[in-house]
């Protein structure tokens, strides 16, 4: 209770930087992306197309210091992702050290490394929350999207978290070929006694716009799934909360990307690269300073990543005309230049965006073309887990 008094307190301030002309939000959490290494293959994973190699993720002293910077510029939450990160064997390491100085800490995980001794030292070690990606509640279809056998071992995984103590959160990826299953994923949730349910529809930047036609749901699918979790919601206040992200795609208006770029969170990825989103990578025409070089205080506040898109001045029309600039703070970088390859353009998912064409073909052929095989990483950089 005493993080999140604080957490509460702290979110509502605000930092000056004085190289800067507006005012920064002090970022509430910190992505660590602590490997790409992952047994999984799930062909709408978020981490960059060409992935990080073990030999340069760094190491654990790094990690430490890096978390430590997150504290003294006013961070709240560290959220240990990958890849899988329960293949760092440090760590608890780093678990306990984030808990030791405050951070509130969460894992995200496939779930399909981990046993409950493992969970049991992290519990000790300061845990206060597990993350768990389901594909599926259908075995086989879970099996196939993840290109791993490990469904039952999630299923196992998740019960072993709540026999622990530890809160817990499913992340079921939907999209058109598990949406069919969304209701037996929201009855599966509130089985193994989790505390909330992220329907979180695939997004499609980096390694999932290579498999956009496969994933892509139809305008039925998703209307039907706002039903079902509208539904849910009433039915299941007070037991299990759910958060639910539509494709951007069908969007009239762009979403507010991780709450406008370098405002409000940072990711550091495996080699030590500091991030406005974990996704940022795809742009490729700009360069990220590295948390071995420079302090994150130094990169949240000077760097010319995290001040390329912030605010308001860099933006194009219709954007800069438009009485949504600081709502929707001109939608998703990476989904508009992965679109439209143009490092300014307005997200096309607004309906005013002079790109918004490019959305034509891919929502007109949804539905109407057979889907397609999924395209799956060939190289095998996530599968060296040891």
């Amino acid at each position: 209770m005493t993080k999140i008094k604080v957490e509460k307190q702290r979110t509502e301030q605000k930092i000056s930087f004085h190289n800067v002309k507006e005012k920064l939000q002090i970022p509430y959490a910190v992505l660590c992306e602590l490997t790409h290494r992952c047994p999984l293959s799930c062909p709408y994973c978020s981490n960059p197309v060409e992935l990080e190699m073990k030999s340069r993720e760094i190491d654990t002293e790094t990690w430490k210091k890096a978390l430590s910077e997150a504290v003294k510029i006013g961070i709240l939450q560290a959220h240990f992702s990958g890849g899988e990160p329960t293949s760092r064997k440090d760590l608890e390491e780093l678990v306990q050290h984030a808990s030791s100085i405050g951070l509130y800490t969460n894992l995200i995980t496939s779930g399909v490394l981990i046993n409950e001794e493992r969970l049991k030292k992290l519990y000790d070690a300061g845990l206060d929350h597990v993350q768990v990606s389901f594909q599926d509640t259908d075995p086989e279809n879970s099996n196939r999207i993840a290109g791993y056998k490990g469904h039952e071992k999630k299923l196992h995984t998740a019960k072993l978290i709540r026999k622990v103590g530890l809160p817990l959160t499913v992340n079921a990826v939907m999209h058109r070929q598990n949406l069919h299953n969304l209701k037996s994923m929201i009855d599966m949730a509130v089985e193994l006694d989790a505390e909330r349910l992220e329907v979180a529809q695939v997004q499609y930047y980096g390694w999932a716009l290579k498999n956009q036609t496969a994933f892509l749901p139809t305008r039925e699918q998703l209307d039907t799934a706002t039903e079902i979790v509208e539904e849910a919601r009433i039915r299941l206040k007070g037991v299990l909360a759910i958060d639910y992200v539509v494709p951007d795609y069908y969007a009239r208006k762009p979403k507010s990307c991780m709450g406008g770029w370098g405002r409000q969170f940072l990711n550091i990825s495996p080699a030590g690269k500091v991030l406005p989103c974990h996704a940022a990578e795809s742009l490729d025409f700009l360069n990220f300073d590295n948390i071995k070089d420079n302090s994150l205080s130094w990169i949240w506040e000077h760097s010319e990543s995290f001040n390329r898109f912030r605010g308001t001045s860099w933006m194009p029309e219709p954007c800069q005309s438009c009485d949504r600039k600081e709502i929707d703070w001109g939608g998703c970088r990476c989904q508009a230049f992965a679109l439209t390859g143009d490092q300014n353009a307005t997200d096309p998912t607004c309906e005013l965006s002079p790109y918004r064409h490019v959305l034509d073909e891919p929502l007109a052929n949804v539905g109407k073309e057979d889907i397609p095989d999924f395209i799956y990483r060939k190289i095998k950089v996530q599968r060296n887990i040891n």
